[in-house]
């Protein structure tokens, strides 16, 4: 023990100065991201607990930081590897879903990731690269859905051609039978990765409470309320396909809770069939950054569609 505490503390020796020179470039090195293959398997950790990181680490990570930095803001590495001389450090990281199930190591979204009775946490596999400089030049995730645990986008609301023209937006039915829609973003709906009703965060159940609240007020110009998942395009189609209608059969339950007729109401998942905004850069290959998760959040949505004229079938 005494000899792995002193290589522990000749290891923990404070680096050299950062050389703004050697900085920037780090920043501008730019590699490619690693492939999940590169990344070490999860029982291969030699601190096995893992860690659950502090709010907001993440949003301070830069390229170009050096392994003080990075130790200080992520901890030890936690497989095994030393502190100076390697290009790689590798971490476990956990983040509460709580939607009462965990996941496995690296499990996020997406195909081939099984589930276990573990707490409602998703355990992450996060690595670090650094250069002949001892300097960073990038971090990635093995699963890019836990980039959006790590950084979560903000949830705006997505104006819809109604609310362009009303103060007020409304999803009463036309006369003629056009129906009127009401766009949610369903970062704003639900916990990630959830999509049942004890997965709606508490602002999006309140939102759709009103919602509720003004079909029913105008429940006799109703035939038909359409209600549609969608999703963005990170996911495998299978995957997609089943939460987009799994959040969709979600959304018309609690309208239904809320004095809605069931009959009336119709649920559709299209998965990532209809995307609002197709001109994001990146793809789930080379691991979806916080930046092209933020640009995608128009995609991760529920339209609500109200006509007249047309029975739910």
């Amino acid at each position: 023990m005494a000899a792995f505490v002193a290589a522990m503390q000749g290891c923990a020796t404070p680096g050299a100065a950062i050389d703004q020179g050697a900085q920037a470039r780090a920043v501008a090195a730019q590699p490619a991201a690693p492939k999940p293959a590169d990344f070490p398997a999860a029982d291969s950790a030699r601190w096995k607990q893992g860690a659950f990181p502090g709010a907001g680490v993440f949003d301070r990570i830069r390229p170009g930081m050096g392994k003080d930095q990075m130790r200080g803001l992520l901890g030890w590495p936690h497989f095994s590897e030393s502190l100076w001389g390697v290009r790689e450090w590798n971490y476990l990281f956990h983040f509460r879903t709580g939607n009462g199930m965990g996941r496995g190591p690296g499990m996020g979204r997406g195909p081939g990731m099984g589930t276990s009775n573990s707490p409602a946490y998703v355990t992450c596999q996060y690595m670090v690269r650094f250069d002949s400089e001892g300097l960073s030049t990038g971090g990635w995730w093995k699963d890019p859905d836990c980039a959006l645990l790590a950084q979560p986008p903000a949830a705006v609301p997505i104006p819809t051609a109604a609310a362009a023209v009303a103060p007020v937006p409304t999803v009463a039915a036309t006369t003629d039978g056009t129906p009127r829609k009401r766009t949610l973003a369903t970062d704003g709906l639900f916990r990630f990765d959830g999509a049942s009703l004890t997965d709606l965060l508490p602002a999006g159940r309140a939102r759709l409470e009103r919602l509720a609240d003004e079909l029913r007020r105008d429940a006799g110009a109703q035939d038909a309320i359409v209600v549609t998942g969608h999703t963005d395009r990170l996911g495998s189609d299978a995957y997609d396909d089943a939460l987009s209608l799994e959040r969709a059969n979600t959304v018309r339950d609690l309208l239904v809770q809320q004095g809605i007729e069931r009959k009336r109401v119709r649920t559709v998942g299209m998965g990532k069939r209809e995307p609002l905004v197709v001109d994001c850069r990146g793809t789930r290959s080379t691991l979806a950054s916080p930046a092209l998760l933020r640009c995608l959040q128009p995609n991760r949505r529920v339209e609500i569609a109200v006509a007249a004229g047309a029975r739910a079938q």
